[in-house]
């Protein structure tokens, strides 16, 4: 793979420019958007859940703030990967070059975005007078472990896409089931544990509670959750790359 990244390394550089300058063609604004939009669903759900939840929080706003970036990154990554295939047909069609590259450059575009948002969610962190530690550097373990696993759903979606054109409806019913079990912005304290541990099952929250942990409780996460950052990226990179293997050339009969 690396030997193909240098053959295409130019293209692959074009491709994520094309797709990052894309997104915000002939808006006003560009690239702020990346800031706002976040900033405004945190706002909504800030002025909509404040008085239901945010009492038994501390600094709710991060609380909220926490989950809302790993979800945003988590339906920007897979929602573009899913049509890097179908957008991208008329090039690979003709050109002979590895079409994982497509959903690569997606998938950095919105890596670029992630880490703007993560920009202003320090900032917010620093303003509610949360104290910065040398364990924020361990956001790096979950952060890793997201773009492997948003890499590996978007193999995995985009495969789908092209023999079954409805996943774009059913992923978006999927990501809004994702975030009600999610605990974006409730706590789990009304709950039993047996929901608790089944909450496991779902790689968001456990990439959102990495996340909670470290800046709200300034405590290292176990080494039963980083087990679970790392086997659901590994499990869902290792899935898409087989899918695309299996499937590679049958690829340019259904686009």
């Amino acid at each position: 793979m690396l030997e193909k990244y240098r053959k295409y390394k130019f293209l692959f550089k074009q491709l994520v420019k094309r797709d990052f300058t894309r997104k915000y063609k002939r808006t006003v604004l560009g690239m702020a958007w990346s800031i706002i939009s976040p900033l405004a669903n945190l706002l909504i759900m800030y002025l909509v859940f404040s008085r239901l939840f945010g009492n038994n929080v501390n600094h709710y706003a991060i609380y909220l703030f926490a989950g809302q970036l790993v979800f945003s990154y988590f339906t920007d990554a897979t929602n573009m990967g899913m049509s890097a295939l179908l957008n991208n047909a008329g090039i690979f069609t003709k050109v002979n070059v590895p079409k994982y590259l497509f959903l690569f450059s997606q998938n950095v575009s919105s890596l670029i975005n992630f880490a703007l948002t993560m920009v202003v969610f320090f900032v917010f962190v620093a303003i509610e007078g949360i104290p910065f530690s040398w364990k924020f550097l361990l956001l790096l373990f979950p952060t890793g472990c997201m773009i492997l696993f948003n890499t590996g759903l978007g193999l995995i979606l985009s495969a789908l896409q092209v023999f079954f054109r409805d996943m774009q409806y059913l992923w978006g019913i999927m990501t809004q089931l994702i975030m009600w079990v999610s605990a974006i912005f409730y706590t789990l304290d009304s709950f039993t544990p047996l929901f608790r541990r089944l909450l496991y099952c779902n790689p968001l929250f456990v990439y959102i509670t990495y996340f909670r942990q470290i800046v709200l409780n300034g405590a290292v996460p176990s080494p039963a959750l980083h087990g679970l950052c790392a086997l659901y990226a590994l499990l869902a990179f290792a899935i898409g790359c087989i899918m695309y293997k299996r499937y590679n050339q049958e690829f340019l009969y259904y686009v």
